[in-house]
């Protein structure tokens, strides 16, 4: 009986020791396995250097190839095509002909401004005539009159009053015709002046009656054949058509609307880069001209950069994907524009210190490209050129370890200390 007290005694101890031995070897997994998916809980972060870097901010925006010049060249006058000398592709001169119109009425109105010039001619050799005989009569009565005057009053009653006169009348009549006779000839040069004035409004309308090249250029349409009624180009005229389009394509003038947000960082001068879509080229050139004024209904500011086209190669209307530098800053100390926390004003990066602890700094931003920005640090970060300063703030720096990431960065990059980048 003793013995069988002991074996079960024994059983009883080996099966608590079983027991106890499953129970801890379970506690201990389990704590395992909790230690895995804590760290599991927290998510890897990239870790990027703080590098120095040359940046430029560029504006990049899409536009399209202008001719210099592009006119719809018509006719002064009213007329029909007598001749037309070019077609479409046509590259013509400044002053070369274009057309020839046929104005009959306007030859016949020239011819009568010319007669009527003559005329006033004529009418002022008549009228100097008339001054000449005016003058001649005038100078005898007067002569008439003086000697009769001297001979009454040398001797009383020699002559008779009513002779002297008569001889004084006669006098101040002739007088009165000369004066007369020079206002003809005056009216006549006034009515001469007239008729040239006439007979140059006639000849210059002729010479509109020759439609010629306001610049050099190439026809890029044209709307009337030889025959046509062209009518004359007036704003007043609803009916009028064009003879021709005339482009200057040996220099081209690219415009773009710079948006409202940079237009006060452009400044004539500034280089730009265009890339040309249908030649696959990029081609470099300036600001030459700016509106300095936003357009009202779209908010941006028209921008003109001139290209030389005498080779030929840009043709108007090509598209172009043109980049144009705002701002440059040499050496900048630049992290990826990822990495930074920004709520309105404010930014915010995590740095990694030495002591692999992740501290939230804030710092002001300055230029960027498409990829990383210049920060400037207000924590003394070393390098930064700002060593010391705590401008921004008791709390502007601040430190937690680095299991704390996930619950303190809503993105995914840390920093080193900028002492290991520089």
């Amino acid at each position: 009986m003793t013995k069988k007290k002991w074996i079960w005694s024994v059983g009883t101890l080996l099966a608590a020791c079983l027991v106890a031995w499953i129970w801890l070897g379970r506690g201990s997994t389990e704590t395992g396995m909790h230690h895995v998916v804590a760290d599991a809980d927290i998510p890897p972060a990239a870790v990027a250097r703080v590098e120095r870097h040359n940046l430029g901010s560029t504006l990049a925006i899409a536009g399209e190839f202008k001719a210099f010049q592009d006119v719809d060249v018509h006719a002064k006058v009213a007329g029909y095509i007598r001749k037309i000398y070019v077609d479409v592709g046509d590259r013509v001169k400044e002053g070369q002909t274009i057309a020839v119109l046929e104005v009959p009425e306007l030859a016949a109105q020239l011819t009568g401004t010319e007669a009527s010039v003559r005329a006033a001619q004529e009418q002022i050799r008549k009228a100097e005539g008339d001054v000449q005989r005016a003058k001649s009569a005038h100078a005898a009565a007067h002569s008439a009159y003086a000697r009769l005057k001297q001979a009454a009053d040398s001797r009383a009653g020699l002559v008779a009053q009513q002779e002297v006169d008569d001889t004084q009348a006669k006098d101040l009549g002739t007088e009165a015709q000369t004066a007369s006779a020079e206002a003809e000839l005056a009216a006549a040069k006034q009515q001469l002046e007239v008729a040239q004035a006439n007979q140059k409004q006639y000849t210059a309308l002729s010479s509109y009656t020759r439609i010629v090249a306001p610049f050099a250029g190439v026809i890029t349409n044209r709307y009337a054949d030889t025959g046509a009624l062209i009518a004359a180009g007036t704003s007043s005229s609803t009916q009028a058509i064009p003879v021709v389009r005339l482009a200057q394509t040996s220099k081209l003038r690219l415009v773009l609307p710079i948006p409202e947000s940079v237009a006060a960082q452009i400044h004539l001068g500034d280089p730009v880069k265009v890339q040309v879509q249908a030649l696959n080229q990029e081609i470099e050139g300036k600001v030459c001209r700016f509106a300095d004024s936003l357009d009202r209904a779209t908010r941006t500011m028209e921008t003109e950069i001139d290209f030389d086209n005498r080779a030929g190669h840009l043709i108007p209307g090509m598209y172009t994907e043109t980049r144009l530098s705002l701002r440059e800053k040499k050496n900048a100390l630049t992290i990826p524009l990822q990495a930074v926390s920004r709520n309105d004003e404010e930014a915010t990066v995590l740095a990694v210190t030495a002591d692999n602890v992740v501290e939230e700094r804030k710092v002001r931003l300055g230029v960027e490209d498409s990829t990383r920005i210049s920060v400037f640090y207000h924590c003394g970060m070393p390098g930064s050129g700002d060593r010391g300063r705590r401008d921004a703030g008791a709390h502007a720096c601040r430190p937690f370890s680095a299991d704390q990431y996930p619950r303190r960065c809503g993105g995914d990059f840390l920093f080193r200390d900028a002492a290991t980048a520089d």
